[in-house]
């Protein structure tokens, strides 16, 4: 038995085209996305010109080719239809206007006199371009091609089977019109993808810009983190060192069990560095580097000197009994002071800031808050994203923060931080 040969690559195409052009999917014609209101003109547009062509076929057929009855309403009918399917299903539109030209060709054929076009009378041949732009719009270009080619290539098989005498030919008119059409859906079919690709990318662009500063927002804070859950751990394997000399004739129940934390605390120490390491910084001047001490409020002051210095009028003021808190929450809230201070520098030239904190009975108080700016704010290079920075830090304690503008002018930011964010994660897992 001989193998079973492989269609030849043209072969191969025009079965395709054969295939998709008698696929009559439904693609509805989209809507405009700004404004609202205009939202479904063209498909208003459309209507109104399935209605004009309709009535244009039939009063054509029988002013002009003196065919009048029912043949030329139903000429006239299947005219209009097909550019109204064509909005729905482009292909079956397409058949349908195909269908309408040949039903007029044929009604019209023993009326056709000196110097009339056959079989494309001018309002067909004009009422088919709808149809055929509508179905360049949303279908690939091959299928465009052969859209425009195969009504062209018709049009010159009727002439040249059954050709009235003295009738002028359609061939000519019914290339150009069809392929400036066809052309035209292209162009605003590529325009119309590139500009989807283009928000798209955009979008997406934005997406992972902000997911990229997520990301490195929490890695700087995992650094910091790691420096101070390092630093005790540290001292409580130093301690559980120290403290058998410390007690006259220790057992050896206790020297076990201090021998043992100080084992749980170096291999507690050895899996933080182990998954954290990677994220520490090698370069000697990064803040995050574990040979600098992390800051905290106490150093509230040299921070605001520094911001008074660039130019900024800045006011403190602290409530409450002042007293050290957890690494974590004073590393917290110094870095939203900073970064709020940071942005009242980039955004409000010349504007008055007031810092408060308030030491609660359980919580801690942060409000930074700052004028209308005096004078214009140079353009920002950055990412933008300080807010879901300070945003992150305060919800890894189980805080809140919120910002946003003032009434009267200028800009806000207030945060509250637990004094100890595992009794509030208890109570909220309680």
């Amino acid at each position: 038995m001989a193998p079973v040969r492989a269609p030849a690559p043209r072969a191969r195409i025009l079965l395709t085209l054969a295939q998709e052009l008698l696929t009559v999917e439904r693609d509805p014609l989209p809507r405009m996305s700004r404004p609202r209101w205009l939202a479904r003109l063209p498909h208003a547009v459309v209507i109104y010109a399935a209605v004009f062509f309709g009535f244009l076929t039939a009063q054509q057929m029988g002013e002009h080719y003196d065919d009048y009855g029912g043949i030329p309403l139903l000429a006239g009918l299947l005219t209009g239809t097909s550019i109204v399917i064509a909005m729905f299903r482009p292909i079956g539109g397409w058949w349908f206007g195909l269908l309408a030209a040949g039903v007029t060709a044929w009604s019209v054929r023993d009326n056709v006199g000196l110097g009339q076009t056959w079989p494309w009378i001018p309002s067909g041949l004009f009422a088919f371009a709808p149809v055929l732009l509508l179905v360049a719009l949303r279908v690939p270009p091959r299928l465009t091609v052969a859209a425009a080619t195969v009504p062209v290539a018709l049009t010159g098989l009727a002439e040249l089977v059954s050709k009235p005498e003295h009738s002028q030919t359609s061939v000519l008119a019914a290339l150009f019109v069809f392929g400036f059409v066809g052309l035209l859906g292209y162009a605003l079919r590529a325009t119309r993808l590139a500009r989807g690709k283009l928000v798209e990318q955009e979008t997406i662009t934005e997406e992972e810009r902000a997911r990229r500063t997520l990301l490195e927002e929490r890695s700087r804070i995992a650094r910091e983190l790691h420096d101070v859950v390092a630093h005790h751990m540290s001292v409580i394997s130093i301690q559980a060192q120290v403290a058998p000399h410390l007690v006259e004739n220790p057992s050896e129940e206790l020297r076990e069990n201090l021998a043992g934390i100080r084992e749980n605390a170096l291999e507690a120490l050895t899996e933080l560095r182990r998954v954290l390491g990677v994220l520490r910084s090698e370069q000697p001047d990064d803040p995050a580097n574990p040979h600098h001490p992390q800051p905290t409020l106490a150093e509230l002051e040299g921070l605001v000197d520094n911001v008074r210095g660039a130019g900024l009028v800045v006011t403190t003021e602290i409530a409450g009994i002042r007293r050290p808190l957890t690494p974590g929450v004073e590393l917290t809230a110094y870095r939203i002071v900073q970064e709020a201070l940071s942005n009242c520098l980039r955004h409000a030239p010349g504007s008055r800031v007031e810092v408060g904190i308030a030491y609660g009975p359980r919580e801690l108080h942060l409000c930074i808050a700052n004028s209308a700016p005096t004078r214009p704010a140079p353009p920002s290079h950055g990412a933008g994203h300080g807010l879901l920075g300070m945003r992150e830090r305060a919800g890894m304690l189980g805080g809140e923060l919120a910002a946003g503008p003032r009434p009267g002018g200028g800009y806000e930011v207030s945060a509250v931080l637990p004094m100890d964010p595992e009794t509030k994660r208890t109570d909220e897992d309680a």
